[in-house]
C-alpha cells in the first residue's frame, strides 16, 4: 500500500508537469475561493454635513519652531515641514522660522509667537530620546502640556511635530526612512487646522450677525415693557405725592408753633 501511495503523488506530479495550465487553473480557483472568504465591504457613508479643513496654505501665515538638540534628527524634520508647507501652496515669504536650544523651550517661543496674531499656525518641532535618567519623562510632560496649553490659551492652532522615542534608531526611522517624516504629517495638520478655524470662525460670525425679529404686537396690546414702565410711573407719581403730603403737614405744623 505504501508504494502505491508514492505512486499515486509520483503519477499527479508528472501530469502536472506535463500540463502547467492545469496547476495554473487549481491556482485560480483557490485564489477565487480565498477572494470570496475574505471579501471587503467599505462602510456606507454618513448622511452628515461635516465642517472640515482643506490641505490648501494659499494666503496662510505659518511660524515653525525648532530645537537645535538633536539637530541630525530635527533639521530633516524641519525641511520636510518646509516642503509640505510650499506643496500645499504658502510662499516663502509667509513663513517664519524659530531656532531654540532645547524642546523645553519650544512652548515659550510658540506662545509669544501665537500672541502676535500674525500666523495662522504653528509648527513645533522637536526630537527626545529616552535616557537613563527621568529626566525624559519630566520633560516630554511638560512640552507636550506646554504647547498644548498654548494653543487652547491663544486660540492659533499648534502642529505637534516633537519625536519622543526611546531609541535613536526610533527617531531617524521617523524622520524620513520606513515610519515616514513626521515633520510633515505636521505641517499638512497645521494647514487643515489653519484652514478649519478659518471656517468655524465665519460660521460663528454668520450665527451671531443673524438677528431674531420681535415679535409682531396684536392690535390692542401693549408690548411686554410698557406694562412694566406704567407701574413704574404710577408708583412714582405716588411717592411724590406722598412726598408733597408730609411736607405741606410739616409746613402746617410749624407754623402753628410760630403762632403759640
Amino acid at each position: 500500500m505504501p508504494r502505491m501511495h508514492t505512486d499515486f503523488r509520483g503519477s499527479m506530479a508528472n501530469s502536472l508537469r506535463r500540463h502547467p495550465s492545469a496547476a495554473l487553473r487549481a491556482g485560480s480557483v483557490t485564489e477565487k475561493k480565498e477572494k470570496k472568504d475574505f471579501a471587503v465591504e467599505h462602510p456606507p457613508d454618513a448622511d452628515v454635513h461635516a465642517l472640515e479643513g482643506t490641505l490648501s496654505a494659499l494666503g496662510k501665515s505659518f511660524a515653525i519652531v525648532v530645537s537645535r538638540f538633536n539637530a541630525f534628527v530635527t533639521e530633516r524634520l524641519f525641511q520636510s515641514a518646509y516642503d509640505g508647507l510650499l506643496r500645499t501652496g504658502a510662499r516663502k515669504t509667509d513663513i517664519d522660522l524659530v531656532r531654540v536650544p532645547g524642546a523645553f523651550e519650544i512652548p515659550l517661543a510658540a506662545r509669544k509667537l501665537a500672541e502676535t496674531k500674525k500666523y495662522d499656525a504653528i509648527i513645533c518641532i522637536g526630537c527626545l530620546l529616552r535616557g537613563d535618567t527621568a529626566h525624559y519623562d519630566v520633560i516630554v510632560n511638560e512640552v507636550t502640556r506646554g504647547i498644548g496649553q498654548s494653543a487652547q490659551e491663544t486660540g492659533v492652532p499648534h502642529a505637534f511635530g516633537v519625536l519622543t522615542c526611546d531609541t535613536l534608531e526610533q527617531a531617524i526611522d521617523r524622520a524620513g526612512l520606513k515610519m515616514g517624516n513626521k515633520g510633515f504629517d505636521a505641517a499638512l495638520a497645521a494647514v487643515e487646522m489653519a484652514s478649519l478655524k478659518t471656517a468655524l470662525s465665519s460660521q460663528l460670525s454668520a450665527v451671531s450677525k443673524k438677528q431674531i425679529p420681535p415679535p409682531r404686537l396684536r392690535s390692542g396690546l401693549r408690548p411686554s415693557g410698557s406694562g412694566t414702565a406704567a407701574r413704574n410711573d404710577k408708583v412714582k407719581d405716588r411717592n411724590d405725592k406722598s412726598k408733597e403730603a408730609s411736607q405741606s403737614v410739616e409746613g402746617k405744623a410749624s407754623k402753628t408753633k410760630r403762632r403759640k
